[in-house]
């Protein structure tokens, strides 16, 4: 067989096994890799290219070893899994860098980070004082989790007391000018639907890059042509607008109104369309 036509062969058999291996060792392989599986992919990697390249050894060697090499990395995920010490030992503690608006230079030494370096990864948190962080914390996976003091935390509907209606998923029904019937029976509609709401905005379905709908059936696009501005639905804004025109009406006619009995019923059933604008208005304001 001559050169060219074994190391092509040798190539596609390489990355077959490469990709194969890689499935096996799991997808954190490659999105949090820790000190080991650092080690455990440079390995495999320039295994696979003595696999590829190396013609005067036997190939199935280099297969053998890309084999122990996964098949380590899998026992060690798997007594991560099972074990704390083993975690520990592996992947190492988190460690804390900044408490109560204090940085620990031991922690800093011991971490080998700099103080230049931890302020810019405090910047890349949006922090820039360090007065404002109530704890600074380095991963196992070398990220830092910022924790700000509570005068300095971003205002929620929590810290309000107002309840707010839980995220829903919203479906992909448009993707490259086509439809995904799969997306849209998913929220309970069809194409004819979404015809109407194209029609509604004026959009042809061959100019739509991505549809999204919401768990509030509101058809959202971004078109091929970004010159072209699509208005956002209003349903729940036209919807509490009208209820607080219904909860204002109600109330005028309770002070137009001479008779005591109407008086008392419209101020009743004003009350009563307030406490449902308070229910809804999560929902409406999501």
């Amino acid at each position: 067989m001559q050169e060219w036509l074994e190391v092509t062969l040798r190539t596609f058999l390489a990355i077959l096994v490469l990709f194969l291996l890689t499935k096996l060792v799991g997808k954190r392989q490659i999105s949090q890799l820790s000190f080991f599986e650092y080690i455990t992919g440079i390995s495999i990697g320039n295994l696979a290219a003595y696999v590829s390249l190396d013609l005067e050894a036997n190939w199935y060697l280099g297969l053998i070893s890309l084999g122990c090499w996964v098949l380590v990395s899998v026992g060690i995920e798997f007594l991560q899994l099972k074990s704390k010490k083993g975690r520990d030992l592996i992947d190492s503690k988190a460690t804390v860098l900044i408490k109560g608006g204090k940085v620990l230079e031991d922690n800093l030494k011991k971490e080998r980070l700099t103080s230049d370096e931890l302020l810019e990864q405090l910047r890349k948190k949006d922090v820039f004082r360090v007065a404002d962080v109530e704890f600074a914390i380095m991963e196992p996976s070398g990220d830092i989790s910022v924790l700000l003091t509570r005068e300095n935390q971003p205002l929620t509907p929590a810290h309000l007391g107002i309840k707010v209606a839980p995220e829903h998923e919203p479906q992909t029904v448009i993707m490259d000018g086509k439809i995904l019937d799969e997306p849209l029976s998913t929220v309970g509609l069809n194409r004819r639907w979404l015809a109407t709401e194209l029609e509604k905005i004026g959009v042809s379905l061959d100019n739509v890059f991505i549809g999204q709908v919401d768990a509030y059936r509101q058809l959202y696009v971004d078109l091929y042509d970004d010159h072209i501005k699509v208005p956002q639905p209003q349903l729940k804004a036209e919807l509490y607008a009208l209820l607080k025109k219904i909860e204002a009406d109600l109330e005028l006619f309770g002070l137009s109104t001479k008779n005591t009995d109407a008086k008392h019923m419209y101020e009743r059933c004003a009350q009563e369309m307030r406490q449902v604008i308070t229910k809804m208005k999560p929902l409406l304001h999501h």
